[in-house]
């Protein structure tokens, strides 16, 4: 009724700055763009062997969980995973199986982290995307590098920020959500905690003492339990794959969920959000279906 299509619409070109943000900003529509990172040196130099060369040795931030689910709900607890300070170079020999290990190890360090923990690749990108910083009139708030293991999986989560998440290799596969469907998605309060290496090798998960509880949502939608959560057999998910040197537009407010192939490489810009009249009709939206739950 929204005027939400089946499936993801495709551009063969990037749009112009007044195009995007009349036909896709302000709608709050998603949609894959071809071609619009095509002349990045990163789609032809961003090998295994150019990674090695130019990152190397330095020490970089690694997610790390038994089970390639950071930032989720498991066992009643929202677990972020163990943050590892480790030599890429081990990262890369972990992904590409040359080290066998239990567990899974993603590079997902948001907060900028192609800028600030791979300076070295930025010239192969670039500091934001200008056809959008023009629409937006401002520049992204961060540019993120992702590279990871295929078990690891992004829980369903939204973002107040406006999304370019760019594939430089591989695949990224996305199930997404409109902002309307929050009627049909739970969301439940869990206490914080962290996975930690206990000094034989396994994990433990440790709380985060008098920290405040954090609102996340339990459901699997690839997996939903309806008999737990009958509402979200309302919800219309949409799925879609970027491949390398497509770019996905991601709307702020749109719930997601993320899969991706073995080593795939990805980079993202944030652009903040307007907290426009979409964002007070999502909040009022928010209110009405804790209200009816409470009821």
């Amino acid at each position: 009724e929204l005027g939400w299509t089946e499936s993801i619409p495709y551009l063969d070109r990037p749009p112009s700055p007044l195009e995007f943000y009349r036909e896709w900003v302000s709608p709050n529509k998603p949609c894959i763009i071809r071609n619009a990172i095509s002349h990045w040196p990163a789609l032809k130099k961003w090998t295994s062997a150019y990674l090695r060369e130019v990152v190397g040795p330095k020490v970089v931030s690694v997610a790390v969980t038994p089970n390639g689910y950071a930032d989720a709900v498991f066992q009643d607890r929202f677990v972020t995973p163990e943050e590892r300070q480790m030599p890429f170079m081990d990262f890369l020999d972990i992904v590409e199986k040359k080290v066998t290990s239990p567990n899974i190890f993603y590079v997902q360090k948001q907060c900028s982290n192609l800028t600030e923990e791979f300076p070295e690749l930025v010239c192969d990108v670039q500091p934001d995307i200008p056809w959008m910083s023009e629409a937006l009139g401002k520049k992204p708030d961060a540019v993120n590098f992702w590279l990871g293991e295929s078990a690891a999986v992004t829980s369903l989560h939204k973002d107040h920020y406006e999304n370019l998440y760019c594939v430089i290799s591989g695949e990224k596969h996305f199930l997404l959500h409109p902002p309307s469907d929050r009627p049909f998605i739970p969301y439940e309060l869990y206490q914080p905690a962290t996975y930690q290496v206990s000094e034989d090798g396994s994990f433990e998960i440790v709380d985060e003492k008098n920290a405040d509880k954090v609102p996340w949502i339990p459901l699997d939608p690839l997996n939903p339990n309806l008999e737990q959560y009958p509402e979200y057999a309302q919800a219309k998910p949409l799925q879609c794959t970027v491949k390398a040197g497509e770019m996905l537009y991601l709307p702020s407010l749109w719930f997601h969920h993320v899969q991706q192939s073995h080593g795939c490489i990805a980079v993202n810009y944030w652009y903040d959000m307007e907290y426009d009249l979409k964002y007070s009709y999502y909040q009022l939206l928010d209110c009405l279906t804790k209200t009816v739950k409470v009821l």
